[in-house]
């Protein structure tokens, strides 16, 4: 899973952002903000579904039915198919507005609608590997992900520099070849990963009888997963928010906070696969009737996850300025941003803590505790953040110190939560054919 989100998250995303540098810091801040903002909120919900898919799967496999892991896998299919159509509908017709809607500059909108369209339209690979990733990884399939991820971040990579750039014989397309060259490698990556779970070299597979809608089952999936999905889109909601308010403060402080915010998420894309390991091992053994060995997986993962984090941290906090400084070479982008990595040092303390918290509650079936503590302290940093940037003028150093705190108040709830023990008691069985 480390590797997956090394190839597939950081890899990839840092290669993209240095491919995006060269269309200029315009079609930068618009892919930045379309995929941070936009995209991501859809993300978020599709995450929220995984989360649930994977702890009733991983659930299912610690109590022998594999049979009822199956149908879950089948039904999350579904689930995502009818959230692909809503958002290519949204991407279709809506593409300017919902750009327009993050407060940026008209040349930023110019060139961002053709990308918003492109990524919001052919969205399907995106969705169904993000679904099959998480419901093999609940099965203890970590292996099959990790070969999807190679594949998905080479084939992106090269597509992404031809199609940008005109190489290799290839169009040169700009902003949209950055858009098809990352669409092109999630259908690929989707037809591999189709291929193994339908052929059953997974251990997962899918047949006809598992993809026909059953209600009952919808239900309960339904039931665990809006609960984490909402707990994960009110977190980039206050990113949405923050994004427009940096807005209010100027072009340097949208791009210098666009650019943040993408190195600020290889972190945690490298470090939160141990902690949906460590949700896969609460649920099987939860499955199982282990609870012992449930504590033991949950101190395991947060002795590996928080090393991980922290040890970033350092990095982050040490060589901040050299990592701003190889994206953009705009000194006032480079200043303001080193300030929002300062801060985002000092938040990986927390998060290293905070996502093995919430990714094990959620693996258990305790979906709504960490659901209403998100959502609370996503209000909490909105109030905090405008306040401290508005009434106190502190402008963006306000927003990032609010970050800090929250997360800080979240982790340390979170903490005295998961010391009761209740959450060993909260989780359901996955619905059997």
């Amino acid at each position: 899973m480390l590797a997956t989100s090394l190839f597939g998250g950081v890899i990839f995303q840092i290669g993209d952002l240095k491919l995006i540098s060269g269309l200029g810091t315009d079609a930068m801040t618009a892919v930045i903000i379309t995929n941070q903002t936009i995209r991501q909120v859809f993300i978020m919900l599709v995450m929220g579904a995984s989360f649930g898919a994977q702890g009733m799967v991983a659930r299912a496999i610690g109590n022998g039915d594999q049979e009822g892991a199956d149908h879950v896998a089948g039904q999350v299919i579904l689930l995502g198919a009818l959230l692909s159509l809503f958002m290519a509908g949204l991407g279709f017709w809506f593409p300017g507005e919902m750009l327009t809607a993050m407060h940026v500059s008209d040349e930023v909108l110019e060139v961002g609608v053709p990308y918003v369209r492109y990524v919001m339209v052919l969205n399907f690979g995106m969705i169904f590997v993000f679904l099959t990733n998480s419901i093999l990884t609940g099965a203890g399939d970590a292996t099959t992900p990790f070969i999807v991820s190679v594949v998905q971040s080479i084939v992106g990579l090269f597509l992404e520099y031809a199609l940008i750039f005109g190489k290799f014989g290839f169009p040169e397309m700009g902003i949209r070849g950055a858009a098809l060259g990352f669409i092109i490698a999630q259908f690929v990556s989707a037809l591999i990963i189709a291929s193994a779970i339908l052929r059953g070299t997974t251990r997962i597979h899918l047949r006809a009888r598992h993809l026909t809608p059953d209600l009952a089952a919808l239900k309960r999936i339904i039931s665990q997963s809006w609960p984490p999905a909402i707990q994960m889109v009110s977190g980039f909601v206050v990113t949405i928010y923050f994004v427009r308010m940096m807005g209010s403060f100027g072009d340097t402080a949208q791009a210098a906070y666009s650019i943040g915010l993408r190195l600020g998420m290889v972190g945690p894309m490298l470090a939160f696969p141990l902690a949906g390991a460590t949700a896969t091992l609460v649920a099987q053994n939860l499955g199982a009737g282990n609870v012992s060995r449930a504590w033991k997986s949950l101190w395991s993962g947060l002795s590996v996850h928080a090393s991980l984090m922290i040890s970033m941290a350092i990095a982050l906090f040490f060589y901040r300025v050299p990592f701003l400084q190889a994206f953009s070479s705009d000194a006032a982008v480079v200043e303001l941003g080193d300030e929002m990595l300062f801060y985002q040092s000092l938040t990986f303390v927390a998060l290293a803590f905070q996502f093995v918290f919430f990714r094990a509650l959620q693996g258990a079936g305790d979906v709504m505790f960490a659901m209403v503590t998100s959502v609370a302290n996503s209000l909490f940093n909105v109030a905090l953040g405008t306040y401290l940037a508005i009434n106190l003028d502190y402008g963006p150093t306000g927003i990032f110190i609010s970050g800090l705190v929250s997360s800080a108040l979240v982790t340390t709830v979170t903490a005295a939560w998961i010391a009761t023990g209740r959450w060993t008691r909260k989780f359901p069985q996955a619905p059997r054919a």
